[in-house]
């Protein structure tokens, strides 16, 4: 059972941009919050379940957005064409005003929300847990992205694997993938092309642009150097810029994924299976709180064989963190992690905003309302991350509301515990101070 948030203190900034006239509030649950699957970027349900039985908004379809018009890179390089995969969900209105983009994490989809059981063209990486999805307890009729109200738009990265322009898709219609021969991509190049497909849905101006992780990333990215196309601004467990941390867990990642054998540079013909399990384990102890891991984990039947040659897997702890290794290796391209990755350590908000400092890259978007949510156990992106993205807008006197929420789950609770999340999303949307 969800319950709602049981605590709500004012502690710390604000809603004007004046630090005299400043609030926050911290909010916790101690519910147990129960999910039929749980993993970052991606929330799903099996395919066995009844699409309008569990899904409020029922059977839903990825489009594809294929522009035509060559799309120059940060890097230098360019691509002469590109599709964009996307999901939409509610209906615009009369004045395209309703519109809120939602920014996926880092091996999140399009698919938001909904039961979505096919997406062609995607070589077995589709798997069962991406039916359900990923914020299906966030987006639909009365829930915190009402879909009564809002017109929402989820696209997959460019230089992703579900459908969008990247490693794993063909370089031209019917040819051979790109692989390792794919460019660089950075945040700003998601962007973009993201851009681009607004332009396509006739939508001039965003109702909002919510992102959590690196969607956030993302959500600053658009907000700063896209200032006149979207009025309300919601980044979610992020901060302004990548962190030491991070570059170190990142660069692990690399590490493994590339002393593959199976890698061969990039130009495999079947995924470097160990390497992405091991990239996947470094990063997933960051998603989740060490005490939600250890209530994840119970019960986890211990592999029976060694996994690797000779250590046996001794502990529930350990079989559950080889079983999402292995899951995740099934559903995503090495190629994919590695250019998104690359994107994430080459991240830089200011110079991509071709601004001098953050003062002055945020005083463009003084005519914007930002909500900025915390996740006091994430490991991810801690918390102090979150309080400088905070001094920032208030150095350039942009109104913002920081939300911190007491979750016992971690970073991954922006995908697990819609109850600390949906009534200030709710409110800020609808537009009340």
């Amino acid at each position: 059972m969800i319950s709602l948030p049981l605590r709500c203190t004012a502690n710390t900034r604000a809603l004007t941009g004046k630090s005299d006239s400043s609030i926050s509030y911290v909010l916790s649950s101690q519910s147990d919050i129960t999910h039929k699957h749980a993993d970052h970027g991606s929330l799903g349900v099996k395919s066995s379940e009844s699409p309008s039985g569990e899904h409020s908004l029922g059977r839903v379809s990825t489009s594809f957005f294929h522009s035509k018009e060559p799309f120059e890179l940060r890097c230098g390089d360019r691509l002469e064409e590109f599709t964009l995969a996307y999901e939409t969900y509610g209906s615009l209105n009369a004045d395209r005003s309703n519109a809120i983009l939602v920014f996926h994490a880092m091996t999140g989809s399009q698919h938001a929300a909904g039961f979505n059981p096919v997406v062609p063209g995607l070589d077995g990486r589709w798997t069962e847990e991406m039916f359900g999805g990923w914020w299906e307890n966030f987006i639909g009729p009365g829930l915190a992205i009402d879909t009564d109200k809002y017109f929402v738009v989820c696209a997959n990265y460019l230089g992703g694997c579900y459908g969008s322009t990247g490693p794993a898709s063909p370089r031209h219609s019917g040819g051979e993938r790109w692989g390792a021969d794919f460019p660089p991509i950075r945040i700003s190049d998601i962007v973009d092309s993201q851009m681009r497909l607004l332009d396509h849905l006739g939508i001039e101006t965003l109702h909002a642009a919510v992102g959590a992780s690196i969607g956030g990333f993302l959500t600053l990215s658009l907000a700063t150097r896209y200032p006149e196309r979207v009025r309300t601004v919601v980044p979610i467990a992020t901060g302004p810029s990548t962190t030491m941390l991070q570059r170190l867990m990142n660069f692990e990642q690399i590490a493994a994924i590339e002393q593959d054998p199976e890698f061969a540079n990039g130009h495999y013909t079947a995924q470097p299976l160990r390497g992405l399990a091991s990239a996947r384990r470094t990063a997933h102890k960051t998603f989740v709180s060490l005490h939600h891991l250890r209530e994840r984990a119970r019960g986890e039947l211990v592999v029976s064989a060694p996994p690797f040659g000779w250590y046996q897997i001794n502990h529930p702890v350990e079989s559950y963190m080889f079983h999402q290794g292995e899951k995740f290796a099934a559903r995503f391209d090495a190629n994919s992690y590695l250019r998104i990755l690359d994107a994430w350590q080459w991240f830089d908000l200011v110079a991509e905003g071709h601004a001098s400092s953050y003062k002055e890259l945020f005083s463009r978007c003084r005519d914007q309302r930002y909500l900025v949510f915390s996740i006091d156990s994430d490991g991810s992106f801690e918390p102090a991350e979150q309080g400088r993205l905070v001094h920032h807008l208030e150095a350039a006197e942009v109104p913002v509301t920081w939300i911190s929420v007491h979750s016992s789950k971690g970073h991954d609770a922006f995908l697990l515990e819609p109850a600390l999340f949906t009534p200030h999303l709710s409110h800020i949307l609808a537009g009340k101070e």
